[in-house]
C-alpha cells in the first residue's frame, strides 16, 4: 500500500485496485479511516476530530490529484506522492 503523504503524524495511503467509490486510507496513531475523495467525508472508521478536519481539509486542496491516483491505482499503474500540509 503506496504511501501518498504524511503530514502532523496522519499516513495518507492508497491501494491498487481497491473498491469503490475513489478513496484513501488515513491512519493516526490507532486511528484509521476510509476517506471519499469527491465528498470529503468518511466512508469507514473513527479519526481523532482534530485530525479528521486536517485530513479532510487536505482531501478538498488535493481533490484532482488524489482522484488522478485513484484512477491510476484502478490499472495498477503509478501513484504519485501528494504534498503535505506545513
Amino acid at each position: 500500500m503506496p504511501l501518498v503523504s504524511e503530514f502532523f503524524g496522519i499516513k495518507i495511503y492508497m491501494y491498487w485496485k481497491d473498491h469503490s467509490p475513489p478513496h484513501f486510507h488515513a491512519e493516526y496513531g490507532e486511528a484509521e479511516a476510509l476517506i471519499d475523495i469527491e465528498n470529503a467525508v468518511v466512508l469507514r472508521g473513527m479519526f481523532p476530530s482534530r485530525q479528521l478536519k486536517i485530513v479532510l481539509a487536505w482531501c478538498e486542496l488535493h481533490k484532482a490529484e488524489l482522484l488522478s491516483n485513484w484512477e491510476s491505482a484502478k490499472n495498477h499503474g503509478t501513484i504519485e506522492k501528494i504534498e503535505p500540509l506545513q
